[in-house]
């Protein structure tokens, strides 16, 4: 998970956060390896925002990765726990996914299933 972990670093280097000043980075890897990044993006209709764990699984699925197996998330500050709307998403984008949250002190190591139980599905 190391890897991943410095790969979601480098990702929140990207983060658009000129409201927040909380820049997040995400990467999730798929069964074979295969690995995007995602950071915060803000926007001045704060709504319209999207969070990096959410532009993580997006950029997956368009670049064609497989089931994703493992996410990363990490931010400076309090150890970014993912939004509701995040845990949805990886509810149905990640679903079996391991994930890891983390600042420079704290990880947290969870599973898409622990951190939203009874999800919406269909």
């Amino acid at each position: 998970m190391d890897t991943l972990v410095e790969e979601a670093w480098r990702a929140r280097e990207r983060a658009y956060t000129p409201y927040s000043h909380y820049p997040v980075g995400a990467a999730v890897e798929d069964e074979a390896g295969r690995r995007v990044g995602g950071a915060n993006i803000e926007n001045a209709s704060y709504g319209l925002s999207i969070c990096a764990e959410r532009v993580a699984l997006t950029r997956a699925r368009m670049e064609g990765l497989g089931p994703i197996v493992r996410v990363a998330v990490v931010a400076e500050g309090p150890a970014p726990s993912p939004c509701g709307a995040c845990r949805q998403f990886m509810a149905e984008l990640a679903k079996g996914a391991k994930v890891v949250y983390e600042n420079r002190t704290q990880r947290v190591e969870s599973t898409v299933e622990e951190l939203l139980p009874g999800a919406f599905s269909l």
